[in-house]
């Protein structure tokens, strides 16, 4: 039966999710497959565990239902069980997954993608972001006979794999050797970027990033960075994964009309099935397949890579996209949103410590103390409140399921939130609202 939330922070209670909690811990390190969704991420003893959703909301065991963002880590665009998805995956669920040849759905897939992305020549799916990426850095390492990687600094995260994961806290199993051949460069300085080329001078495989993530890039940003690749002689790759779809329908390369040489794509492309991919320019594509002279590079070989679901299930989005405008709509959203907040935040007197940033379609919220720093304690005060309040957002990434009336009640529930935060900064503490030990950042070397 659903539950009614209520503002009475006692008495809110999650004790069917607890102890599924320990059931998961018990069986899987970390208790959760991503360590963002870990329990770590939420205010002690409210990590809810999810039965079921649809459209923007979903219900946790203990009978919650919750306006969900963020969605599947911002994979889930269109809303869960999205009915034009479904109904794709279900039709190709009846007619086989996997074949000891090639599907014609993998042609149909490509030809839809390559449509959606004109800025790629050719595109290979796989089932998880860190494949692509890591793909991409093979290539270019393969095609420049360079062994260095630079990595924008900046930008949370590329890749479970060794050449990123290094360069993380959490670098425990990870030889020194490898770690050392990652070099960085900060989002939106192209002189010092210059200066690490010059550092490294034809050392560098690659300059890989995000395009854009919660700020713009700056006037010319992009394309000097292009120019930069292009004169030091390395490989220019986007890391699309939050980006494609959402910056627009052929992603921030197409919304910024920069074309880089590689391009990685995830999260949206499935709407929470597993499908990634790799696309960019032909003369590099080519290098791992068959209809080259040169030295082969293996470039993804992946059992799961082309399932017909998975593959059907991304031409039925990347057609929701671009027939519906979905993208124009996820921004239309996210305006709404911000807006509202923001002015919840200033009408409680908390519009300095409760601050939303980046794009409207891919809104995320500071928690600043007193002081104007980030504070996990602020985010375990605020995260319990929306919880409470019905409002499961670990960001505010809205998804096209998300009607008016989702976004009034959030707002709602964000003064309510916000009342609590200026209690607690008059207080000058916090913890009396947290209900105990704050939650953590994923990056960091001890549980």
């Amino acid at each position: 039966m659903e539950t009614e939330h209520t503002e009475d922070r006692e008495e809110f209670a999650l004790p069917r999710s607890r102890r599924a909690n320990e059931r998961l811990h018990a069986m899987i390190p970390g208790g959760a497959h991503t360590y963002a969704k870990g329990d770590d991420q939420y205010p002690e003893n409210l990590a809810p565990v999810i039965s079921h959703g649809r459209g923007a909301h979903v219900w946790d065991i203990d009978g919650n239902r919750y306006i969900e963002y963020g969605s599947g880590l911002r994979s889930v665009s269109l809303g869960h069980v999205h009915p034009r998805v479904t109904e794709a995956v279900r039709r190709e669920l009846d007619r086989g997954g996997n074949f000891v040849r090639p599907s014609i759905v993998e042609a149909e897939a490509a030809e839809r993608f390559l449509a959606t992305v004109p800025t790629a020549e050719m595109v290979k799916f796989a089932k998880n972001g860190s494949d692509a990426t890591t793909a991409a850095v093979r290539l270019a390492r393969a095609a420049t006979g360079r062994a260095r990687v630079a990595l924008c600094a900046d930008h949370p995260f590329f890749s479970v794999d060794d050449w990123f994961i290094g360069t993380t806290p959490m670098n425990a199993g990870i030889p020194a050797a490898t770690a050392e051949l990652t070099v960085t460069f900060p989002y939106g300085d192209l002189a010092a970027t210059e200066e690490l080329l010059a550092r490294y001078p034809d050392e560098i495989a690659c300059l890989i990033l995000e395009p854009a993530s919660h700020t713009e890039p700056p006037p010319g940003y992009l394309a000097g960075l292009r120019e930069l690749a292009d004169r030091h002689g390395c490989v220019l790759v986007f890391d699309e994964m939050i980006t494609g779809f959402r910056w627009s329908e052929a992603g921030a390369q197409g919304l910024y009309g920069v074309v880089p040489d590689l391009s990685t794509f995830g999260k949206a492309l499935g709407n929470g099935f597993a499908v990634s991919a790799l696309a960019g320019r032909r003369a590099l594509m080519e290098r791992g397949g068959l209809r080259h002279s040169g030295e082969r590079v293996f470039l993804l070989s992946t059992t799961h890579g082309a399932e017909t679901h998975a593959l059907a299930a991304a031409t039925a989005v990347l057609t929701t996209y671009t027939e519906e405008g979905v993208t124009a709509r996820l921004h239309a959203l996210g305006e709404r949103l911000a807006a509202g907040v923001r002015e919840a935040a200033a009408g409680m007197g908390v519009g300095d410590h409760v601050v939303v940033r980046g794009r409207a379609s891919n809104l995320v919220f500071a928690t600043l103390d007193e002081h104007g720093r980030p504070s996990q304690r602020y985010r375990t005060l605020f995260l319990r409140r929306l919880l409470a309040g019905g409002v499961l957002a670990p960001s505010f990434v809205v998804s096209d399921a998300l009607d008016d009336a989702d976004i009034d009640r959030t707002v709602e529930v964000v003064a309510q939130a916000c009342a609590v935060y200026r209690k607690a900064l008059d207080a000058g503490d916090p913890g009396p609202w947290t209900g105990g030990r704050p939650v953590k950042p994923v990056f960091r070397r001890l549980a």
